[in-house]
């Protein structure tokens, strides 16, 4: 990743998606530019300045002339924001994406700041289960309960991850109905398939798996949830006050799923002796062999508005 310098002329920096760079690729005519994302992640709006001395055409020369990133084709780590249009000019507040932290005890780890820790087999499931455990010196379970924790082999029991959608301001109350063109009724999922798959969230054995879309070579795979269609993904959240909501206004839609290990990360340590932190040490208060760690995230985006939400995934084994 890089800077370009902007401070002349302004820079537009675009790149193909993997998609494109194949249909491209065919050579047969029948590549087309039909969509395309733009993004501003990097710019400051505060730097706009209305009392400039020099007038208004300096207002906003700072952010004219503020470098920009050079576009890149990792997805998992492009256009957080991605810019939209919307015709309406009657609105006070737009909706976001925010994961639920406050309707189930397994929501948000103690391990990762507004993330999830991921067990990925079963003898590190027990051990993280063990009432005995701490971490960093602090007890992290209470009655077998860790915060935060999904079992990636004991799939009908642990933590889930849930998103919820809707305008988080009480001046929209949440008695209110969202505007039908602000509710997200489509979710798109990305994540690094190389350890996980994404299933439903149920208490039943064996829970379906959903079928990504596809799989770039990044090995990022996405997934695409609808409402109306994916129904054991995708639900209304209504305009009942007592639904135990992150978002205080009006809400829209609710993603929840749950996610199930690869068997190669189950029954392999490769990837963990390859991109694994050694986390031996943080723990205690339980006999452990090597326990190693994997950081990486969920990215969920609404595909209504472009909303996005990066949720963190640590990912915890026993090292044999």
């Amino acid at each position: 990743m890089a800077f370009l310098d902007n401070s002349g002329d302004i820079i537009l920096d675009a790149v193909l998606t993997d998609t494109g760079r194949m249909r491209l690729a065919r050579g047969d005519g029948s590549f087309r530019i039909t969509k395309f994302a733009l993004g501003d992640d990097e710019i400051n709006y505060s730097l706009y300045d209305k009392n400039n001395a020099s007038g208004s055409a300096y207002f906003d020369l700072n952010i004219l002339q503020t470098p920009v990133f050079e576009a890149f084709t990792n997805n998992i780590a492009s256009l957080n924001s991605r810019l939209i249009s919307i015709s309406r000019n009657d609105l006070l507040y737009l909706p976001v994406l925010k994961i639920n932290s406050t309707s189930s005890p397994f929501a948000i780890s103690q391990i990762v700041q507004n993330g999830y820790i991921f067990a990925v087999d079963a003898d590190t499931e027990t051990y993280l289960l063990n009432d005995a455990l701490k971490y960093n010196g602090v007890s992290l379970s209470s009655a077998g309960s860790l915060r935060g924790l999904i079992r990636g082999v004991g799939t009908n029991a642990g933590g889930y991850i849930e998103i919820h959608q809707g305008i988080d301001n009480a001046s929209v109350p949440a008695t209110n109905t969202i505007p039908q063109d602000l509710k997200e009724t489509q979710y798109l999922v990305e994540i690094d398939n190389r350890f996980a798959d994404i299933i439903v969230y149920t208490t039943n054995a064996n829970p379906s798996a959903a079928t990504p879309s596809f799989i770039d070579d990044d090995s990022i795979a996405t997934y695409y949830f609808s409402f109306g269609v994916d129904t054991n993904y995708v639900s209304d959240l209504g305009t009942s006050v007592n639904t135990s909501s992150p978002i205080i206004g009006a809400r829209g839609t609710k993603l929840q799923f749950k996610l199930a290990t690869k068997l190669e990360v189950q029954t392999s340590d490769y990837l963990f002796n390859q991109l694994g932190t050694d986390v031996t040490a943080r723990f205690s208060g339980v006999a452990a062999t090597n326990v190693r760690s994997i950081v990486t995230s969920v990215r969920i985006t609404g595909l209504t508005t472009g909303y996005s939400v990066d949720v963190p995934l640590v990912l915890i084994k026993k090292i044999a």
